[in-house]
């Protein structure tokens, strides 16, 4: 019999649940709804019109020395990068500054594409650094100091002067000082929106999705006869779950399922060995026909009937266990006299008849 205290404290814990389920409708009894604290937290993406930066400001020196103290060692001192990263800074010049189209990005006899090279929106790169860097540290760096290292980077590709402070307020004049700012079209319509000018239409129609399909082709894997069995039987390979079994490589194709061929070294009488299993306690988990914990004893038969140590196999690891052979679940060691574990082998190499 519940008490008051325990019937009360059951109520309570029926109202809660009933709570988190108003409050999750869409999904009953999985989640909550996000707090305003969790979306601005993972809401920090920077559009190109740089909506959702945040306010606040870096120099080009200070940016060095962040760069110094925590980017240089995989950027190199100079955005050069060595032989890890690709390099950032290069590739540009005054006349890229002024056009807003990276000209060798068109030089095929240019050994490399930097960052500065490709890069299209300042966005982009502030973004990045924000989110992203320190490589082994990501989303440490402050807000300044992203604006810091933005700013020492484009000063190293001689975009902004050496006194500039980039911000918030300042990031709309670097944009239209970068090298490759004109190199990106809106006229793939790839965007749809008032905000992007381009063509009315995408430039891919895809007028012919889903009209004069073929039939859908079956991909299949097949061994030559002569490699057939070459390294065993791919059947008793793989796991026994999901979609791949494995053949029998070992079974001629087109034949049945292979059937143990009596061994002539099989004298143990049947009835005597599954004596012993009942003895030991095999039968717990394995049946004659049908597998219960481990796999039956017929099973075991037709996988190692070509064998030609099948006795002297089975009857070692019948001793010893283990795992993986049939599944994860393990075998124990079985404690048994030499002679008992040897009469089962020779019962299961003989194809452990009832």
């Amino acid at each position: 019999m519940f008490s008051c205290r325990e019937f009360a404290a059951a109520a309570a814990l029926t109202l809660a649940a009933s709570a988190a389920l108003g409050q999750s409708a869409g999904f009953p009894g999985i989640g909550r709804p996000a707090t305003d604290k969790e979306l601005a937290a993972w809401d920090i993406d920077v559009r190109p019109d740089f909506k959702g930066l945040p306010k606040g400001s870096g120099s080009v020196a200070r940016g060095q020395q962040v760069w110094e103290a925590k980017c240089a060692s995989c950027h190199g001192i100079f955005g050069e990068s060595g032989e890890v990263f690709n390099p950032i800074v290069g590739g540009t010049t005054q006349a890229d500054v002024k056009s807003g189209h990276a000209a060798r990005l068109m030089d095929r006899a240019y050994p490399g594409r930097t960052t500065l090279m490709k890069v299209s929106t300042l966005s982009t790169l502030w973004d990045y650094i924000n989110r992203a860097m320190p490589w082994n540290a990501p989303k440490s760096l402050s807000t300044d100091e992203v604006y810091a290292v933005t700013a020492y980077l484009l000063n190293l590709g001689g975009v902004l002067p050496d006194d500039f402070v980039l911000s918030d307020q300042t990031v709309a004049d670097a944009q239209m000082l970068l090298p490759n700012r004109n190199g990106v079209t809106t006229r793939h319509a790839l965007w749809p929106g008032k905000e992007f000018a381009g063509a009315a239409k995408p430039d891919v129609q895809g007028s012919s999705c889903m009209n004069r399909c073929a039939g859908e082709p079956k991909v299949a894997s097949f061994l030559p006869d002569f490699a057939r069995g070459a390294h065993g039987n791919l059947a008793e390979q793989n796991r026994s779950v999901g979609a791949q079994h494995g053949v029998d490589t070992l079974t001629p194709k087109g034949a049945g399922a292979a059937t143990p061929p009596p061994r002539a070294d099989s004298t143990a009488n049947a009835s005597a060995a599954i004596a012993l299993t009942q003895k030991y306690t095999c039968v717990a988990c394995h049946g004659i026909t049908q597998r219960i914990v481990g796999p039956a004893f017929q099973e075991v038969a037709r996988k190692h009937a070509a064998r030609a140590d099948a006795v002297a196999y089975l009857s070692a690891k019948i001793k010893s266990g283990g795992s993986g052979v049939w599944g994860a679940i393990p075998m124990p060691e079985q404690n048994l006299p030499d002679a008992d574990a040897k009469a089962i082998a020779q019962w299961l190499a003989a194809g452990a008849a009832p």
